[in-house]
């Protein structure tokens, strides 16, 4: 119970309780606009974050032929590039991005990483150590301009600048050829983007291939050619074009790829052509190539080869997947009147996991992203099985997840794979459509992207076990040694806990902006703008801040502040509470209290012992020595006291008389910004008979005085607690200091034997009693789609 304090000096004092006026702020202002940090808006992109009138962006257009080579896991190739310069500058030169570069032998990456030698080491951490002897770069063979000139070029380790040899104009275009070959990485030995898998039981390989062909850099009005050396961290930047790709594999493998299949006459069967024109209007996955189909092929070795050829508008990239163990199958839907042929590529070892759920998450996530930004409008979202953990591509993109052989999994490993389907799915909003540099911030894909995967797992199970989104999630990084950390604003190779940082601290960001800050509904309005104005455009971090206040409404520029270019911690604090009540100097009201608050006050530990000790007084044992004052009260109310009361009330109005017997609580919160970051305060105060209120104060209350303030809260019933945060929105990360008066927080240890054996998970332990039962577990033979 808090303990009251009265305010003596009456009604007068109470308005003019000290709060804290002067700015004490020291450093920079935390609520300072963010001009300084920000460019200049121009003609180019506006102060209000959307393209300006004269915004341009150049443009790519490929004609790539690649072959496959099964028996020696190598890729070769020659692709016609079409480059048109819509800047208003000249050219002289143009650059290329080498990315399989990061594999050669004197590649810049492998230069500069630092590592360690363990007393243990595994097989596998041996192999990525010794992985430069694997020889994995681009093999230039030539480069000519159309009409066959060979064009003079240097390559600079993951970049490739090629001089033409007269300047490109705006509004010109050129168009030249490059010929390549490179070796595909093992990615069992070579964890990269893409790579091959082996399986040695059917002695088959499958393959998912990007980054394969040499590509266009981007060249911007914000920074010119962005060539920033491929390390491994910062992903791409890539100009959009028309791709037409032909890719000549074995004639027994099947081929997923970006875009929509040009001969499917030449590679399917009549048979597979039925099944995907009823895959079509199917309400759930039919199966295109089934579980027998794909098992036959392994065991068979076709002779010759198979052309597929794919076409795809207005995308970015390309990349593809090709193996004769896929099991194929797929569902239409329709985004905003659209087709959208949602389709799975996974070998039998992806079952029963990926029959049942990866295109069905696949057609979830384009309907739930295409809510919160835009209409999907490309053809087809294609989820591919195989050895790369997560990684995404324009319509394709490749996810892990794979239950254990004997076809059960945790339920990690369903979410998981259920989770990096939604999040690689899901990037073909952020960065394919919505394209911004991932070479220079990844949180501008990622962190973007966390955030609608957190909203999209939601909205597939309730309570679905999301790993980043929620604001309580982040606190164990918050509370890292801030020399373990960088800002958001870092660029993407110099991020230190590259996870965090650039998924997990973003995406947590935006939801306390939905939740918290804005609201939903001036949060989802403003981000779907921001994904309009820059849907198949280049925007930068700039463009997303101002775009998300313009459209709002809301100055949010000390968030970005704290949240984006610090890495101070939400930690708010309770200092202090006092309770004050209103004197009402009615000498009968204020007697009666006065005399209650004397009765429940607790003795003195002297006072309750010589109540013991002492049997009797002096005064109790000669009575004359009693005076005056041994019988009188002074609480009582005497006739002088009443007289003197209805003086001080003739003076007073009526309005003023019965505030001063309103019997309000008034209550000084002193509150403290321990950890630096500027945030809302929410407020949850309990009532004496048990109810409660919440109060959210916006951030702005800290604009004077960064450090400290003090809150009054004016109720009718008194409080009895107040807790700061109470549904953990703001990644507080000390919430010991939360709660008046104060709350012990509970944690735990664990007791262990000192080796742990693995456990089987529970679908297996529930197998082996059903085993015993000599009844099916559920679900564990599933294959999935309908053939």
């Amino acid at each position: 119970m808090l303990k009251p304090t009265l305010l003596a000096a009456g009604l007068a004092a109470l308005l003019t309780l000290p709060a804290a006026a002067q700015n004490t702020n020291s450093g920079t202002d935390k609520f300072a606009q963010l001009e300084t940090l920000l460019p200049t808006p121009n003609a180019y992109r506006t102060a209000s974050g959307a393209p300006g009138s004269e915004y341009w962006q150049q443009r790519a257009d490929y004609n790539i032929r690649v072959k496959l080579d099964d028996a020696k896991q190598s890729i070769s190739g020659d692709e016609d590039i079409t480059y048109t310069n819509l800047s208003p500058d000249v050219l002289t030169y143009l650059w290329v991005q080498l990315d399989q570069n990061i594999l050669d032998k004197n590649s810049i990456t492998t230069a500069t990483e630092v590592g360690q030698i363990q007393p243990r080491m595994s097989f596998q951490a041996l192999d990525y150590l010794q992985r430069s002897e694997f020889d994995g770069g681009f093999k230039i063979a030539e480069v000519k301009l159309k009409g066959g000139k060979a064009l003079p070029y240097v390559i600079n380790h993951t970049m490739m600048r090629v001089d033409l040899p007269t300047p490109l104009r705006p509004k010109q275009a050129v168009t030249f050829s490059i010929k390549w070959a490179y070796n595909i990485n093992d990615q069992t030995k070579i964890n990269q983007r893409s790579g091959y898998e082996y399986f040695p039981e059917d002695k088959n390989y499958l393959y998912e291939i990007a980054q394969f062909y040499p590509r266009m850099a981007v060249y911007s009005d914000n920074q010119g050619w962005q060539h920033k050396q491929f390390l491994g961290n910062g992903e791409f930047a890539l100009p959009f074009g028309d791709y037409r790709v032909s890719i000549t594999a074995p004639a027994d493998h099947v081929v997923g790829a970006t875009g929509t299949l040009q001969n499917a006459s030449e590679v399917l069967t009549s048979t597979q052509r039925q099944r995907l024109e009823q895959a079509k209007n199917s309400q759930k996955p039919v199966l295109i190539v089934s579980p027998l189909e794909a098992e036959q092929a392994e065991q068979k070795r076709a002779k010759g080869t198979k052309t597929w050829t794919f076409a795809a508008k207005n995308v970015r990239d390309f990349a593809w997947a090709s193996s004769r163990k896929f099991i194929w199958d797929a569902m239409g839907i329709r985004q905003n009147g659209t087709p959208v042929m949602c389709m799975s590529y996974y070998p039998k070892e992806g079952n029963p996991l990926w029959g049942k759920y990866s295109t069905e998450v696949v057609a979830h996530t384009i309907k739930t992203y295409s809510k919160f930004t835009i209409p999907y409008q490309y053809p087809v979202a294609i989820s591919v099985h195989g050895p790369v953990g997560g990684m995404e591509y324009p319509m394709i993109c490749f996810n892990g997840g794979r239950p254990e052989k004997d076809g059960t999994y945790s339920a990690d490993r369903k979410y998981g794979m259920i989770s990096v389907i939604i999040h690689e799915v899901g990037h073909n909003f952020f960065p394919m459509i919505v394209n911004s540099d991932e070479r220079q911030w990844s949180w501008m894909d990622e962190g973007l992207n966390t955030f609608v995967q957190y909203l999209t797992e939601q909205e597939w199970e309730r309570n679905y076990p999301s790993r980043r989104g929620e604001p309580a999630n982040i606190v164990a990084y918050m509370q890292t040694d801030k020399s373990l950390q960088t800002p958001i604003m870092t660029n993407s190779e110099s991020v230190l806990q590259f996870g965090n940082n650039a998924y997990g601290k973003p995406a947590t960001g935006l939801n306390i902006l939905r939740e918290t800050i804005m609201g939903r509904q001036l949060f989802d309005y403003a981000f779907k703008e921001y994904a309009t104005r820059w849907a198949y455009k280049h925007p930068t971090p700039a463009d997303f801040f101002r775009t998300m206040e313009d459209a709002s409404g809301v100055d949010l520029d000390w968030f970005w502040r704290g949240w984006f270019y610090s890495v101070e911690h939400t930690d708010l604090a309770i200092e202090g509470v006092k309770w004050y009540t209103v004197d009402s100097k009615n000498p009968e009201i204020e007697n009666a209290r006065k005399r209650e608050l004397i009765n429940k006050a607790p003795q003195s530990i002297s006072q309750q012992r010589n109540l013991q000790d002492i049997k009797k007084t002096l005064v109790d044992d000669k009575p004359e020595l009693k005076d005056f004052y041994n019988s009188y009260d002074p609480l009582s109310t005497t006739e002088a006291d009443k007289q003197r009361y209805q003086q001080l009330v003739k003076g007073l109005s009526p309005e003023q008389q019965q505030r001063l017997n309103a019997g309000l609580n008034f209550y000084e919160v002193s509150l403290k910004n321990r950890g630096g970051l500027t945030m809302p305060i929410i407020v949850q105060m309990t009532y004496e008979d048990g109810k409660q209120e919440i109060m959210n104060i916006p951030a702005e209350i800290w604009r004077k005085n960064n450090a400290e303030v003090t809150k009054v809260f004016i109720t009718e019933k008194p409080i009895v607690s107040f807790v700061l945060d109470p549904f953990q929105q703001t990644a507080d990360t000390d919430l010991s200091n939360n709660a008046y008066p104060q709350r012990a927080q509970p944690s735990r240890f664990e007791v262990f034997e000192q080796q742990q054996r693995a456990q089987p998970n529970p679908m297996q332990q529930q197998s082996a009693l059903q085993q015993k039962e000599q009844k099916p577990v559920n679900g564990a033979t599933s294959t999935g789609g309908t053939n």
